[in-house]
Order: C-alpha cells, then structure tokens, then sequence
C-alpha cells in the first residue's frame, strides 16, 4: 500500500515580495530613513523642525483664570529696543502685556514669529508687546528684515521680573491689567489665532 506523498503548495499571488504590508512596512521604512537623514543635514535640518513645530503649535494658548494666575510682585525692570528706544516696564501697570523670549536660531521661535508679527501689526496701540533677545541687533535686524518683520525687539537693561522664570524658548507670558499672570506658555503657539484674539480682547476690555 503506497502513502501519496503530500506536496506543499504556495497558493498563487502570495509572494512575500508582493505582500501588501511587506510594502508599506518597506516605504515607512524608506520614508523614515529619507527624513533622518534630512535632518541630519544642516540645510534642510532646520526647515523640517520648523514645519514640524508649526503644525504642533497651529492652535491659539489657553487662558488661565486670575483666580489660579501668579501676580507680578514688582515691574522694576528696564529695557531696550533695537532702535535704541529705552522702555521702563513701570509703565506696563494697569496694562495688558505680552512678553515673549525667542532667538533667531530657534525652530519653534521661528515657527510663532508669523503670528506675533501679525498680533504686533494688530494690537500694537492696545497691547504692550515686548519680543526680548539676547542676540545682538545686527542678527535681529537681517532676520526681521529678511522675514520683513517690523516689530521692535528688546533686550533687558537691568534683572527681569522673578516670576518670568525663563530655562527654554520661546516662552511667552501675558499679564491682564491687575498684573496677574493668564498665560504662561513654553513652546510655538499660534498667537492671532480666533480663540486667543477674542480672550486678548476681553482682557482689554476689563
């Protein structure tokens, strides 16, 4: 009595290198090389951290309530705008005040300019609007002129408010008129966004 061998057959179109998922596995892989090594390189590094950090930060910041804000003890601080124009933040009192640290080689700092550039356009007779760097002003003069920014930007004469606690950038804080703190906020954010315009508007409004 003969035992029919029993022969292994591959059913027809399931060739691993036809496989569906062998495929996007493949392309993910691929596209997630492609983009390591785009931001290793210096020139296309800082263009994709950018974007990235528009999308992250495409929404407006939340406001806090004043009855859970920290209040500025003290607006002894000077400064100075890169058009030599001194500014005594004593005359910030009663105000709404926004107050943002950035530098021109920081990718999120450079993702938000846009819109602060827009809230400085719109705002800027409301609104006292202080964008603070430490660089020096020929740096800060070909950014915003290469961006065609016109916003003034400071640097700090003398020792800022303690309750400006700045250890990253960009950091932006708004201040309501009885000096109490509503947004602090570390990383880009849409800064003329619907949501945080109509809370600006309220604040100016009280």
């Amino acid at each position: 009595m003969k035992i029919a061998s029993k022969e292994i057959i591959e059913p027809k179109g399931m060739n691993v290198k036809d496989n569906p998922e062998k495929k996007k596995l493949r392309l993910s892989n691929i596209i997630f090389l492609i983009v390591i090594v785009l931001l290793i390189v210096p020139q296309t590094r800082m263009p994709i951290q950018i974007a990235l950090h528009k999308v992250v930060g495409a929404f407006g910041p939340s406001v806090k309530s004043a009855k859970n804000s920290v209040v500025l003890e003290s607006y002894n601080w000077q400064l100075i705008n890169d058009r030599g124009e001194q500014f005594d933040f004593n005359d910030a009192k009663n105000k709404v005040v926004l107050v943002n640290f950035w530098a021109t080689w920081c990718p999120p700092c450079i993702a938000e300019m846009p819109s602060l550039n827009k809230l400085y356009e719109a705002y800027d007779d409301k609104v006292i609007l202080l964008y603070i760097s430490d660089e020096a002003n020929e740096t800060l003069l070909k950014f915003k002129e290469k961006n065609d920014y016109n916003f003034p930007v400071y640097h700090s004469v003398t020792d800022l408010p303690s309750e400006f606690d700045v250890t990253s950038i960009p950091r932006t804080f708004v201040i309501d008129k009885k000096g109490r703190v509503v947004v602090n906020k570390t990383g880009a954010a849409n800064w003329f966004s619907d949501n945080f315009k109509e809370e600006l508007e309220k604040l100016i409004s009280d």
